[in-house]
């Protein structure tokens, strides 16, 4: 839990540094590359929370993979290095990015399908998130193919289940009443 809150102080800290330098959205793409490559390789992640990895080593490794990234996400790692708390960059990344989209009106509607979405299943799902809220709203597509077709959305606090899955359910329970 402390993890998260420091996570999140440091992602005010760097959303506010970007903002008054007019770089957040570039800083945004920066947090976006971190947070995808961190979570897509397993030994990068591992080097990261090693404890046993001086915290120089980190820095100096981060900076060659991240070479082309601004220098107000060069000095986060300037300041992670500092505090000895390179194990929270990806937790800091996230924060950020969700910050950033809070401040710019943007939502997340976490849509989970049993396939990938196609262009007419995403127009549906847009329709339907009209209803909910009038920000700008950017979809992640988690697959799961145990809700056998249809989708469920999660848009802030509310849930939309159009899952085959869920309509069975509530025959079966509609049957056995």
């Amino acid at each position: 839990m402390s993890n998260s809150r420091a996570a999140i102080r440091y992602a005010k800290a760097i959303l506010d540094l970007a903002t008054s330098k007019s770089v957040a959205s570039e800083v945004s793409q920066d947090m976006t590359l971190i947070a995808n490559t961190i979570e897509g390789n397993l030994e990068l992640s591992s080097f990261i929370q090693n404890p046993t990895i001086r915290v120089e080593v980190k820095e100096s490794a981060l900076m060659e993979v991240f070479a082309s990234i601004n220098n107000v996400t060069k000095g986060l790692f300037h300041l992670l290095f500092e505090n000895k708390r390179f194990e929270i960059l990806d937790s800091i990344a996230i924060e950020y990015n969700k910050l950033f989209d809070e401040a710019n009106g943007v939502q997340v509607a976490n849509v989970t399908t049993a396939i990938a979405m196609t262009p007419e299943l995403e127009a549906k799902v847009l329709a339907k998130i009209a209803t909910f809220s009038n920000k700008k709203i950017t979809i992640k597509n988690t697959i799961d193919a145990s809700i056998i077709g249809g989708f469920i959305l999660r848009l802030g606090d509310n849930q939309y289940n159009a899952s085959v899955a869920n309509r069975l359910q509530v025959l079966k329970r509609e049957l056995t009443n």
